[in-house]
């Protein structure tokens, strides 16, 4: 289930919200079973205040499309660039993992 949520994506937010209603006994579950396992951590809210801040300064060009594309997944421009940013990282990483092997 945790994979299947890290990949889902989602057109809009009517989207999403259908999908976690549809879900929700299944993630009750899983919840309860990864706090059994020990895997439940640090909520979102604490961990926020937990993380370093960092100023970048972007072409405005770029910030109108991120605000756009932002807008059509339902969220905020800093959240999307941040998923955005997230993501590249995480590509990069796994490439470089799997060119040096």
């Amino acid at each position: 289930m945790l994979e299947e949520l890290k990949k889902k994506t989602f057109a809009n937010e009517a989207e999403e919200v259908a999908w976690w209603e549809s879900h929700e006994d299944e993630l009750a579950d899983e919840f309860e079973k990864a706090t059994k396992e020990g895997r439940v951590g640090i909520g979102t809210a604490a961990k926020r205040a937990a993380l370093p801040s960092t100023t970048i300064r972007l072409d405005p060009d770029d910030i109108a499309k991120a605000r756009v594309q932002a807008s059509e997944r339902g969220l905020r421009y800093q959240t999307y660039l941040k998923m955005i940013i997230h993501e590249a990282l995480r590509n990069a990483e796994t490439g470089r993992k799997s060119s040096a092997s």
